[in-house]
């Protein structure tokens, strides 16, 4: 049998580089929009018909949304959205315990409380039946995350919602193309929030947008985002206090012009996604997320698989990535533990972040059981090795098969790499006071 590329053999992907396109992509047309862009001397949207009002527009129709308001990045979007349906101070939000931290200090920076609901340890989305435990009378809404580009079950979300007079806002983050049945995520809540940051599947480097179907909500999120002016009014004439949360003409131009591409691209992952989910299936070690007949399109930003430790024998997750990673595979993990062990969430470093009148959920001492095993299994590919053809993602099955066919090897190095193994800095966020 061939020796692992972690004890010195032959990498069996050694060629999956030449076939993953580095990121952020760009060509001749996205570079014209940018150039044509400064040229115009318009780099602030404060016209009509500006392109950030041109990419609002045609955003929004491609997530089957009335509304979109392009803003500087993804983390105001949720600000903007908290702000537009009324989060104020000590207000509580339901959030995922694992997912980016902005989802939660979106919340605590409009005065509200960030409160954790557990997560399907099969996909890493919020939990519905733990979302209703945890609303209170002080409850006003619920963050839904589509983690990875899988849509939570927004069935089982809105009827909650509905039931207890709670907004239901989508962190659509990771899920541009995504569909929930036949419909695209981000506007089948209330309100939702996208990225466009370096490493997403539409970016301009950063940037983000809200979008809603509510004539109201549309309205207000406009005049909060915009210093309280009304567009078409004079430009001096404020009516709220309020903050700048726009988007440069340069990024909308740039988005603009991605946009064009991202269907295609969506549609490559979508397919590549599910063919390389009935590959691993096949061969085990590795669990994709399980599909779903509600979720029509996956519009990936992670492709998310599950390891099982059982298979290989009880070798470690951490091992596991680096004899992957000593063959060729570009994997990793997300976000590694859930959010309620980050230093931002230990009572020292909240004291002065919620108002005196707020009940401060015990973060410190939080255990949430589907959160903290997603985190231990999770394993991810970033979604542009999905645009790589078939033949690249077979690669990534021959890498995990050799792993798989040579665990021996793997075992009789454990003993040492225990040994040389120092604390990670996730490592340190499981040890307790």
């Amino acid at each position: 049998m061939p020796k692992l590329a972690i004890n010195g053999g032959v990498p069996v992907a050694v060629e999956l580089n030449k076939f993953i396109s580095q990121w952020p992509i760009f060509d001749e047309d996205d570079i014209n929009a940018v150039v044509e862009t400064i040229k115009s001397r318009r780099w602030c949207r404060l016209y009509p018909g500006s392109k950030a009002e041109q990419f609002e527009e045609a955003f929004a129709r491609y997530h089957d949304a009335k509304y979109g308001i392009a803003v500087a990045n993804g983390t105001v979007a949720l600000e903007l959205a908290l702000k537009t349906i009324g989060v104020t101070y000590g207000d509580e939000v339901i959030v995922p315990a694992y997912t980016f931290i902005a989802t939660a200090s979106a919340v605590s920076e409009v005065g509200g409380v960030p409160v954790f609901a557990d997560v399907d340890p099969e996909t890493g989305n919020i939990d519905p039946s733990d979302v209703e435990n945890k609303i209170t009378e002080r409850t006003k809404a619920i963050i839904a995350v589509h983690f990875g580009g899988y849509p939570a079950d927004l069935d089982e979300l809105t009827r909650i919602a509905k039931k207890h007079g709670l907004f239901l806002i989508e962190d659509a983050a990771h899920a541009h193309g995504s569909e929930w049945r036949g419909r695209k995520v981000g506007a089948i809540g209330n309100m939702g929030g996208f990225s466009f940051q370096e490493s997403k599947s539409l970016t301009a480097g950063e940037g983000g947008i809200v979008l809603t179907n509510d004539d109201k909500l549309a309205e207000r999120a406009k005049l909060i985002h915009n210093i309280g002016r009304v567009p078409g009014q004079p430009g001096y004439i404020h009516y709220i206090l309020s903050s700048n949360y726009r988007l440069s003409e340069i990024q909308a131009a740039l988005l603009l012009s991605r946009l064009n591409k991202l269907p295609r691209e969506v549609e490559i992952k979508h397919s590549n996604g599910k063919y390389l989910s009935d590959q691993l299936r096949r061969i085990g070690v590795v669990k994709p997320t399980r599909d779903d007949e509600r979720v029509t399109k996956r519009g990936y930003y992670y492709y998310v698989m599950l390891y099982n430790e059982e298979e290989l024998h009880g070798i470690p997750k951490d091992l596991f990535i680096e004899a992957l990673r000593a063959e060729g595979v570009p994997v990793g993990v997300s976000y590694g533990p859930p959010l309620y062990r980050q230093p931002a969430f230990r009572r020292e470093n909240i004291k002065n972040v919620f108002p005196p009148n707020a009940r401060i959920p015990d973060y410190e001492n939080l255990y949430l059981k589907g959160a903290e095993e997603f985190a231990k299994r999770e394993l991810v590919l970033s979604h542009y090795v999905l645009l790589a053809p078939r033949e690249g993602l077979d690669l990534i099955v021959a890498a995990i098969e050799k792993i798989r066919d040579n665990v021996d090897e793997l075992l009789q190095v454990l003993p040492k790499w225990k040994e040389k193994r120092t604390d990670t800095w996730i490592d340190t966020l499981y040890k307790r006071d």
